[in-house]
């Protein structure tokens, strides 16, 4: 993992000083990875990243509170995110990039590719959503207030029904489902309130329809905490995109429905216009 200081980082005066913690990994053209509310790059991306890098460069930026990034001081703003991961990917010296959003990152990655459309080749949205839908934001909200209340072991519980698939609930020992619990507990960010806070806020339906960068929506159908019909949204709304399922898929992908994502991906990336690096 490599960090970026705010003297790494690169002039360009329509962004801004960046110090982020950044995963850079690979090589070949660009992706940037914009990870989900109370996660991080390896724990949403961690089962593909030694393949993708086998081809790209990822740049893998932590959101305030997340990996080695630092908390934030005040309410995190999706414009400011979504500069702060373009300004990371130019840190790394990638001027233009596919952009992997999962969850709360697909909103980033729309923001990204709406604000600046000149630096994204393409878009992959996962699990995604243009705003919060009701699931969604009864979860933020209740996430918000167990730890508010310092009720984490609840936060972990809630992330867990929320996140596994019901075929996964239903098969799951009871000692499998605690280690699973703590586990989860163990893995949440500090700055995970401050990740549901933006969720509970976001709403991307406005860039939709000026997006122009080739999209490909990924919906899991199992999803129960962003329910498949916001995918469906975000693709009915995306000019051309292209959307596909993953029939029974939970939010948290699995290792046999991330390799059948990873499948997909691939044909979509390896479809663009080739780029020099």
């Amino acid at each position: 993992m490599s960090e970026f200081s705010v003297g790494d980082m690169k002039t360009d005066s329509s962004l801004p000083l960046s110090g982020l913690d950044v995963l850079v990994k690979g090589h070949g053209p660009a992706l940037l990875l914009a990870h989900g509310a109370g996660g991080g790059i390896e724990g949403n991306f961690g089962l593909v990243l030694d393949d993708l890098a086998r081809d790209h460069t990822l740049v893998g930026p932590h959101y305030p509170g997340a990996g080695g990034s630092p908390a934030a001081t005040g309410p995190l703003d999706l414009d400011d995110l979504a500069d702060q991961l373009v300004a990371a990917a130019v840190a790394a010296g990638q001027e233009s990039f596919a952009v992997l959003g999962e969850s709360l990152g697909s909103a980033v990655a729309v923001r990204v590719a709406a604000r600046h459309p000149e630096r994204v080749r393409a878009l992959v949205l996962t699990a995604g959503f243009p705003v919060a839908d009701p699931v969604l934001d009864l979860a933020a909200r209740l996430i918000k207030s167990l730890g508010d209340a310092g009720r984490w072991e609840d936060v972990a519980r809630l992330a867990c029904l929320s996140c596994m698939s019901p075929s996964d609930l239903a098969d799951i020992d009871p000692a499998d489902l605690d280690a699973a619990v703590a586990q989860t507990l163990a893995g949440m960010p500090p700055g995970m309130l401050d990740h549901f806070d933006l969720v509970s806020r976001v709403d991307v339906r406005a860039d939709l329809a000026n997006l122009s960068a080739p999209t490909l929506v990924v919906a899991p159908t199992g999803d129960r905490l962003v329910l498949p019909q916001s995918s469906y949204r975000l693709a009915a709304g995306i000019p051309g995109a292209q959307l596909i399922e993953l029939p029974g898929a939970a939010h948290i992908l699995n290792e046999a429905d991330r390799a059948t994502w990873l499948h997909h991906v691939r044909e979509f990336l390896g479809a663009l216009p080739a780029v020099s690096v």
